[in-house]
């Protein structure tokens, strides 16, 4: 029995004698990011900005995807600068919500990029159109990997910033990486309950065993067709009697206001058995145990509301807060620069970050 367990210890330590050529395969793999098609015209839903110069950066994740990001630098800027990552809303791109908040920022003194999730939007990976919450939390932590490789970012001024799914999925990652300084979670939705439970936690655990069974069945099919069958993004028509949530939703999404070519939900949404690991693997396990600066921002009206006030009550230490925005729907805090609080964001991180 000494042999096995001897045996099995020595089995996972690495060979000293080949550390070295592990090494250069580690760091060749990284210099061989994916060769991505970026856009270089301005294709955001908001208008540029003078105040700040805008580029185009590519960075990779721990499990080999490359992401696609804008950087976003206040014109001028001087020495080392604090850094905030932003990404959301779940299924939205980097040219929608969190683009104007990133740029908004960047105006305000702070380096920001905003970045494609993986296997969305001029990210890479594939197969297109996944959404998972181990993955989605790395790109996250891969981003914060990004702005510390940068001469120009203070390693000890890191932020992030996620809005709706994103926001959940911030908070998680601000969980796991003490790198983190602070973290602000704008409109969030905790996408391992919504799946798991529906909407307003309106599913037993029949209706979920049933949600199962239709989600495998449906990966049956994708493996018999050889191809991911996607969900659909927000729903088009319109039905007159669509819940206000989805009307505000489709007034985003399916407009002028928000439409953007590469935007999941306003065309074909995420692969359809992309649920299945948000339903198993609650990604909030551990919010009780972030120590950084967190700051959870929601609509009075938001039908998503409860995710922040529920989340808030398992924050701890004085460095937390909730403020809910009067009169605010969900949608509101995607880009109604009347109605999204920037002021406050901007106060927040200066405390958190300085």
């Amino acid at each position: 029995m000494n042999k096995i367990i001897i045996g099995i210890l020595f089995a996972c330590i690495p060979l000293v004698g080949n550390t070295q050529a592990i090494d250069q395969v580690e760091k060749s793999n990284r210099r061989n990011m994916e060769n991505l098609a970026l856009t270089n015209e301005w294709d955001k839903t908001f208008p540029k900005s003078e105040k700040v110069n805008h580029s185009k950066v590519t960075f990779m994740n721990r499990y080999g995807i490359t992401l696609a990001a804008d950087l976003y630098i206040p014109k001028n800027a001087t020495g080392k600068l604090a850094a905030i990552a932003v990404s959301g809303p779940f299924g939205a791109v980097k040219e929608q919500s969190s683009g104007l908040y990133a740029q908004t920022m960047a105006e305000r003194g702070f380096l920001t990029i905003a970045f494609d999730p993986s296997y969305t939007g001029e990210s890479g990976g594939t197969p297109r159109y996944v959404a998972s919450p181990d993955i989605n939390t790395e790109d996250f932590c891969a981003a914060v990997d990004y702005l510390l490789t940068r001469d120009d970012v203070d390693p000890e001024r890191i932020g992030i910033i996620g809005i709706c799914g994103w926001g959940g999925l911030a908070i998680n990652a601000a969980a796991i990486d003490t790198r983190v300084k602070a973290t602000v979670a704008s409109t969030m939705y905790d996408m391992s309950r919504v799946n798991a439970n529906g909407y307003f936690d309106s599913m037993d655990e029949n209706a979920r065993y049933k949600l199962r069974e239709q989600l495998n069945a449906q990966r049956t099919q994708d493996a018999k067709n050889g191809w991911y069958a996607l969900a659909g993004g927000v729903v088009d028509p319109l039905p007159e009697d669509a819940p206000q949530f989805v009307k505000d939703y489709y007034a985003y999404y399916k407009t002028e206001r928000g439409y953007h070519p590469r935007s999941l939900n306003s065309n074909g949404g995420w692969n359809k058995t992309s649920s299945l690991s948000f339903m198993n693997m609650p990604i909030l396990a551990y919010a009780g145990e972030i120590r950084s600066a967190v700051l959870l921002i929601h609509g009075e009206k938001a039908h998503s509301r409860y995710f922040s006030e529920d989340t808030f009550k398992k924050l701890k230490g004085d460095n937390k807060e909730l403020l809910i925005i009067p009169g605010a729907n969900h949608t509101d805090l995607y880009d109604r620069m009347d109605i999204i609080p920037f002021d406050k964001i901007e106060a927040f991180f200066k405390i958190y970050l300085k």
